[in-house]
């Protein structure tokens, strides 16, 4: 089947967060899709509705059926259906982990620049942020294993929240990495929570690894996040899964998952979930081509007409991460001035810790005539800051 992913959706006054903007404004910054979820998904999400009644609902055997399935065959890990518990969303899963897992006043640790919801997680909660910055070397990023171990074995820190594929940098962590930070993890009795929305929006000649397939000590100190949600683009119907092999954490955060009153399914959830994971893969084989060829369009356009900014090499999700360090050191005023002056919103790399400033994250998942308006936007943009900046002087 052919998917037109060219299709041009009108999204303004729809209730639509991404698109809650001015007029004159074009949005590419909150990880949110612009095409239509799969045709397969919209089909069994008008087959529910047709029934008519919508009352309580519960976790059918299909959900489960579906998502080991899709992991077997997807992914190469073999998931126990006793291991999955429902869950609203990632990050409610992931805050209601925060509060069963750690006590206030410990140390949650992240690595940043990191999903700037992790920050509201730990804080919100009471619990304190324990950093450990990815290095970046100009070209790409990596870990500082130094400083890793050492925040890991300060007693106060007993959770990590680790984001595979890396979002907002694109990295995948490749399966020595995750093992050694399993390894650290498990030395100084650190639970992981891996958070792995964006494990389905690899590029196409690429491939995650699941976090609890890369060894036992991995699997039995973990607690992996996962959904259909930003790979089919429903993150407005409220359905994920937490998957956790070993039976004592998993306990406990069912306890917690339950008591926060986020562990029941809306009528839709369910029904979404079991079609993406049967139905949508060859929707998303083809959404991934177009989203792989929309990341390179972005880099040849930068390389070309803005080479004061750097594209950092990404692997996964539809997200780039733009260095914009030679034009500003400061993403917030330069972001807020690409909106004023240009049009064009963006995420500052700020919201992503302080390592994020003086990077842009741009959303690149969007038809390709809304990309190369951008573009356009982000040339003119970046052109009329630098006489800004200069006029400044």
């Amino acid at each position: 089947m052919q998917y037109n992913f060219d299709e041009v959706v009108n999204r303004r006054n729809t209730g639509s967060l991404k698109w809650d903007v001015k007029e004159q404004v074009l949005p590419m910054w909150v990880a949110d899709m612009d095409f239509k979820t799969a045709p397969e998904i919209a089909d069994a999400l008008k087959s529910r509705m047709e029934h008519g009644i919508f009352g309580y609902n519960d976790v059918t055997e299909d959900w489960y059926d579906a998502i080991c399935s899709w992991w077997e065959k997807r992914h190469g890990l073999s998931i126990e259906k006793e291991s999955l518990i429902f869950c609203t969303g990632v990050v409610p899963a992931i805050s209601s982990i925060v509060r069963k897992m750690t006590t206030v006043g410990e140390n949650v640790l992240i690595q940043t620049p990191v999903y700037n919801i992790f920050f509201n997680s730990i804080y919100n909660n009471g619990r304190n942020i324990m950093e450990n910055k990815l290095v970046y070397d100009g070209e790409g990023y990596a870990i500082d294993f130094e400083d890793l171990e050492k925040k890991l074995s300060d007693p106060q820190t007993t959770l990590m929240i680790l984001c595979n594929p890396h979002n907002p940098v694109g990295k995948i962590w490749g399966k020595e990495t995750l093992l050694r930070i399993g390894e650290l993890c498990s030395k100084y009795g650190v639970v992981i929570v891996s958070d792995e929305i964006h494990c389905d929006l690899t590029d196409p000649d690429c491939s995650y690894v699941p976090f609890a397939s890369v060894s036992e000590c991995c699997a039995n100190n973990s607690i992996t996040c996962i959904a259909p949600t930003k790979a089919f683009n429903i993150a407005g119907l409220q359905t994920a899964a937490v998957m956790i092999p070993n039976k004592k954490l998993r306990h406990k955060v069912w306890r917690g998952l339950n008591t926060d009153e986020v562990a029941e399914p809306n009528s839709f959830a369910i029904a979404a979930t079991v079609a993406a994971f049967t139905k949508g893969e060859p929707w998303l084989n083809a959404l991934r081509e177009y989203v792989f060829e929309n990341k390179q369009i972005v880099r040849d356009f930068i390389e070309k007409e803005l080479p004061e900014l750097k594209v950092v090499p990404s692997e996964a999700t539809y997200l780039l991460w733009i260095d914009c360090k030679q034009v500003s050191l400061y993403s917030e005023s330069l972001s807020t001035f690409i909106c004023d002056n240009a049009g064009l919103r963006l995420s500052s790399g700020e919201e992503y810790g302080e390592t994020g400033n003086g990077f842009l994250r741009m959303n690149v998942a969007c038809p390709r005539v809304l990309l190369m308006d951008g573009l356009e936007r982000l040339k003119n943009g970046i052109k009329s800051y630098e006489e800004w900046s200069v006029s400044q002087c």
